[in-house]
């Protein structure tokens, strides 16, 4: 290292920090923040890590050939995770205070559980965007398709993420998810209720449809049985008729 106006740094590995004039910086590697001039409290761990690194301050370099770009600050780039699949784990989440962890759904860690019920009707104000990152952020411009925290905030406060200073930040789709497949089950259970209502009222037609062709049925038993009796009552009268005819006729 030669280090030309910078305190409290340390620097192992062939020009790690060559022209470093920062402070609180920390290079393990060759050629580790060989291009750092002012930037302070910086820490790359690899070969060739935060190459790249100038003026910026706050940033974490860890794994050989990642070398960040120069004058950021507040970045952590970590090599080997990207396009490597992490089968049946869980996902890893930053706060604030830097710190990783997941998140879990163990009881054991729960208190105060009891339905979602009304919570989840908050979603029906939310307003998904189509939107593109500042250059800064992601020079490509990729559309990205989400949530403004801001408005998420006016709707439910607490689906919010916020940054060190409390103002919006992100969103924490984990909940929206969780408030998706509550009302996707309570759909379920009144879709499965008005089928069920259905099938009740299906089975009163049904039965009602019976009753009637029953009756039907006898009616048209009765008609013909009528119909009959009518048949043979006018073939008598018929008979009864014809001798009276024929006396007339000898006088």
């Amino acid at each position: 290292m030669f280090n030309t106006d910078g305190d409290d740094n340390t620097a192992i590995g062939i020009a790690a920090l060559a022209v470093n004039a920062g402070n609180d910086n920390t290079a393990n590697g060759a050629d580790a923040r060989i291009g750092n001039t002012t930037g302070e409290s910086n820490t790359a761990l690899g070969s060739g890590a935060g190459s790249n690194q100038t003026t910026g301050s706050g940033n974490v370099y860890i794994g050989a050939g990642v070398p960040g770009v120069a004058g950021e600050s507040g970045a952590c780039y970590i090599a080997s995770i990207f396009n490597e699949t992490s089968s049946g784990g869980t996902p890893v989440f930053v706060n604030s205070s830097n710190k990783l962890g997941t998140s879990t759904s163990s009881k054991r860690f729960k208190e105060e559980i009891k339905p979602m019920d009304k919570v989840s009707e908050a979603l029906f104000s939310l307003k998904p965007v189509a939107f593109r990152y500042k250059k800064e952020i992601d020079p490509a411009g990729i559309s990205q398709l989400g949530l403004v925290a801001e408005d998420v905030e006016k709707v439910n406060p607490d689906l919010v993420v916020r940054d060190k200073e409390e103002k919006p930040y992100s969103v924490r789709y984990d909940q929206v998810n969780a408030m998706l497949l509550n009302e996707f089950l309570k759909e379920h259970k009144t879709l499965q209720e008005l089928k069920s209502t259905v099938q009740k009222q299906e089975a009163i037609i049904a039965q009602q449809q019976e009753t009637f062709e029953s009756r039907l049925a006898e009616q048209e038993k009765q008609l013909r049985a009528l119909n009959s009796g009518f048949q043979r009552v006018s073939a008598q009268l018929e008979t009864t008729q014809a001798p009276a005819k024929l006396v007339e006729a000898d006088r």
